[in-house]
């Protein structure tokens, strides 16, 4: 295409690996999957490319036992099923720590089974999910949970929607006692299911979520201010909230994670952002004075005279 001009295409992995291995494309930006973004970062880089692949996520967020849990509580309703969860920055799993898992529970509960599921068009505070495969995969993973021992608190598989309108419907789900080996907790779901795994301190808090694959954002609710500094400093994640449960920084900042959540050098907005889609070039020259004479042998790096 002609310099500014642009076009969009669609296609399957016959497009795409077009685009990853056809000398005129000079970079590759990508999001999706972990899986996909490790092929197109290794495809892409293979063909010379500049790649940046951002992949998935399982966002933790921390409640110690000294936040204010209606806060807290809100905060995951919030940042949970928004968008249906189906955004990269979703609190997926919420780690309660202490004796404050109960309550905490009891109050996320209360206020999920407050949204309205519907289309859009009337009175909805969360829509359907964009496929009926989704959906149903979604589903699955709240069926294996059922059977592996974790307490559905919140029950989104039967959700009656206004007016009988047709769509690929699941409703707030919210999943109790789930531990780190159900697939529910490993997998990024990408859908309205919470799971709260619950921790007796600190420290097996942040070792769970350093111990995750993945690394794009988390976030810790407190009102200690040493504990949230020694948070940010201690969690191997790219993103991070304090008392912020969706930690997206502003665009002069990157966005991006850490470990199985990026893969390239560069995040994908602010500065490094920009340098990805720039290449920079270094010009020298030197206009002839016909005063200072540079034609004699001279087999050493040019000079400034």
């Amino acid at each position: 295409l002609p310099d500014g001009v642009f076009n969009v295409l669609q296609g399957d992995k016959t497009a795409v690996d077009e685009l990853l291995t056809n000398p005129k494309i000079k970079s590759i930006s990508f999001v999706g999957s972990t899986p996909i973004a490790q092929y197109v970062y290794a495809t892409g880089t293979a063909s010379g490319k500049r790649v940046q692949a951002l992949g998935g996520a399982k966002n933790h967020a921390i409640v110690l036992p000294d936040a204010d849990l209606d806060e807290a509580a809100a905060a995951m309703v919030n940042a949970g099923f928004g968008s249906a969860g189906e955004r990269c920055m979703a609190i997926s799993a919420c780690v309660a720590v202490g004796e404050i898992a109960d309550t905490l529970v009891a109050k996320i509960a209360e206020r999920a089974a407050t949204i309205k599921t519907g289309d859009g068009t009337g009175d909805a505070d969360m829509g359907p999910l964009v496929t009926k495969v989704h959906r149903d995969k979604v589903a699955s993973y709240v069926d294996a949970a059922e059977t592996d021992g974790a307490t559905i608190v919140l029950d989104g598989r039967g959700v009656v929607v206004d007016g009988g309108a047709d769509g690929f419907w699941l409703g707030p789900t919210l999943l109790d006692n789930v531990t780190t080996d159900m697939s529910c907790y490993t997998d990024e779901i990408f859908g309205p299911v919470l799971s709260v795994v619950r921790v007796d301190t600190y420290e097996e808090a942040i070792g769970l979520i350093n111990a995750n694959p993945y690394g794009n954002g988390t976030a810790i609710f407190t009102n200690d201010g040493g504990a949230a500094r020694r948070f940010q400093n201690e969690v191997e994640v790219g993103m991070v909230g304090i008392n912020v449960p969706i930690p997206v920084p502003m665009a002069y900042f990157s966005f991006g994670g850490w470990k199985a959540s990026l893969f390239g050098d560069t995040h994908a907005h602010g500065i490094e952002g920009v340098n990805f889609f720039t290449r920079m070039k270094a010009i020298t020259t030197r206009w002839q004075d016909p005063s200072v004479r540079t034609d004699g042998l001279n087999l050493g790096f040019p000079q400034n005279v």
